[in-house]
């Protein structure tokens, strides 16, 4: 099996494993999850920023830009979220 193959069979298990784990917690659980995910997308964003400006222009810089983009509207969009989540507990807004 090549780099590619088996970088793609973590994908995908990772992405299985992943969406099974999510469905399977409870409603109550999910902010602290969310919060515990900005914190995952955090590094990722540091990570792919790292590899954008290292890497050579290939492959690389395309996942890294991609990886960038989507771990930042996941960032986003978990705090906005959360805010919105923690407003409805009666918030000071």
């Amino acid at each position: 099996m090549g780099p590619l193959l088996v970088s793609i069979y973590v994908f995908v298990l990772a992405a299985f494993l992943g969406f099974e784990l999510i469905n399977k917690v409870p409603p109550t659980l999910h902010t602290p999850l969310m919060s515990g995910a900005n914190a995952m997308s955090g590094i990722t964003i540091v990570g792919a920023l790292t590899l954008v400006t290292v890497a050579d222009p290939s492959v690389s810089v395309i996942l890294g830009v991609l990886a960038l983009i989507l771990a930042t509207i996941n960032v986003v969009g978990g705090f906005f979220v959360t805010d919105k989540m923690l407003s409805t507990f009666g918030g000071n807004r």
